[in-house]
């Protein structure tokens, strides 16, 4: 009896069982005929036998490959919609010793994360990115993708690819070998078993080229999509031969292998207590702080206004401070595209614990330096909260018994200085009066930082101090009152 002798079988880095099946946990869930069950098998094959598993972190796209993490037993990163290069790179700087390969379809790589896949190439990032390109967006439902061919028919394409509507399909795999950086890029195909042998090896190529931290490699592979074709899997291994390969012929587009010098070694990150003097931060010193910051203190701040009225800058001083002071904070801006005299408005959160989100929905503190502002964002402060309201009184609307709500004239203060435009800054110091917030003398440190031109800053110390006495006045004349008035 001759020995029988295994020829085929299955990966090693594979998984036993494939969890996310159920009772069919023995098989993957791609259709019959598609590429991507042929592709993981090559891809596991050369993991194996270049002995790299436990070095693997595979980065899973957004297409019909989303569920690869299920089948490779790796390292797995499962991704947003194109973001698979910028994932990959992070990946990679952060663990230099590990082999990142990311697996992106023609609409995830080529469509909305060409951008992300064409700087990554550029810098020549060293991963390994398998690019399987059917010319169909698959998952959903069969759109036309950057690679759709001239002619075809897609659900976005009814009456077929017209080059003066949608553009010719894009060559990926050439561009990116215009570039000076990539080491090897190659396009293969699985239009028979001599290309699919190729593949293979094109395969291990990539994973040896990332192994000598030569930089980026790329496979590009002309795969089937029966179903969305409309296809037997026999007619569409026969359309990637016939159809496809005309089209995109497969290839070494560049191989650099041979003349490229290892990537030299990452420096190693700065300590943390370097940081402050590598960003030319100053350290915070000087007079006493107007009150101690609460150790408790949790601020969600929204300042509202018209675009010009220094809106986004007040809410950036805010955060500068708050950093240089050892809080946790966020700045997220949000206006119009009007921008001058459009609507602006502005989300800062300033606290002793990590920030859950940068979006403040309801504020307990609201700085409105216009009515629509007040009017827009009164009713969404939390009660006992704080409102600052540039103008003369509230509104008789506006007008709420639960919160303690300041009217005061910021922009007539602004104006005896000289200038309309530090009328924001005068918020600033009745905000650190009326909360102790953050330590004036760290304040001012951020905003000489912050604030361009000595004279700038001369007038925003004057209107900081002055937000800070209008405050403090207006404090005194309420002292012994039972209750916070909410009008001037």
């Amino acid at each position: 009896m001759p020995e029988l002798k295994v020829i085929h079988e299955k990966a090693e880095c594979f998984y036993d069982v494939y969890e996310r099946k159920g009772e069919l946990s023995h098989q993957t869930h791609y259709c019959p005929g598609c590429g991507h069950g042929v592709m993981h098998k090559l891809l596991a094959e050369a993991i194996d036998e270049l002995g790299i598993r436990d070095r693997v972190i595979l980065v899973s796209p957004v297409g019909c490959s989303v569920f690869i993490y299920y089948y490779f037993d790796v390292g797995n990163v499962q991704v947003a919609h194109g973001r698979a290069p910028a994932v990959a790179t992070a990946l990679k700087r952060a663990r230099p010793d590990s082999i990142v390969i990311s697996y992106q379809g023609d609409g995830d790589l080529a469509a909305i994360g060409s951008a992300e896949i064409l700087h990554a190439a550029n810098r020549g990032e060293n991963y390994t990115a398998i690019f399987v390109n059917n010319a169909i967006y698959g998952m959903t439902g069969g759109q036309m993708a950057p690679t759709t061919l001239i002619g075809n028919k897609t659900t976005t394409t009814p009456r077929g690819r017209n080059v003066f509507n949608d553009g010719y399909p894009l060559h990926v795999s050439e561009v990116l070998a215009s570039l000076e950086a990539p080491a090897y890029i190659e396009r293969v195909s699985l239009g028979n078993t001599k290309t699919i042998l190729q593949a293979k090896r094109a395969m291990r190529k990539a994973l040896e080229t990332q192994m000598k931290g030569l930089g980026f490699s790329l496979v590009e592979v002309l795969s089937p999509c029966p179903t969305i074709w409309k296809m037997d899997p026999v007619d569409a291994q026969r359309h990637v031969r016939e159809a496809l390969a005309p089209v995109f012929p497969p290839g070494v587009k560049c191989d650099r292998t041979g003349e490229r010098q290892p990537r030299p070694a990452q420096q190693p990150a700065p300590a943390l207590a370097d940081l402050p003097a590598l960003l030319k931060l100053p350290s915070p010193g000087g007079s006493e702080a107007i009150a101690a910051p609460s150790a408790t203190a949790d601020y969600r701040v929204k300042i509202a206004g018209f675009g010009g009225q220094g809106v986004l800058l007040l809410g950036q001083l805010m955060a500068e401070a708050g950093m240089d002071d050892g809080l946790e904070v966020s700045w997220l801006p949000s206006y119009g595209p009007e921008m001058r005299s459009g609507t602006s408005n502005c989300h800062v959160r300033l606290s002793p614990h990590p920030v859950d989100s940068p979006l403040v929905s309801r504020p307990n503190v609201l700085i409105a330096l216009n009515e629509p502002s007040l009017r827009k964002f009164i009713h969404s402060v939390d009660p006992g909260g704080l409102v600052l309201y540039n103008g003369d009184e509230f509104p008789e609307d506006c007008r709420r018994g639960d919160v303690d709500a300041h009217a005061l004239p910021f922009a007539s203060i602004a104006d005896a200085l000289g200038t309309p435009k530090v009328a924001n800054i005068v918020v600033l110091g009745a905000f650190l009066a009326a909360t102790g917030a953050l330590p004036l003398h760290v304040v001012d440190h951020a905003m000489a930082r912050v604030v361009k031109g000595e004279k700038w800053l001369a007038i925003d110390r004057l209107a900081l101090a002055k937000g800070v006495e209008l405050m403090q006045d207006r404090d005194r004349r309420n002292a012994g009152s039972p209750e916070v008035p909410c009008h001037a």
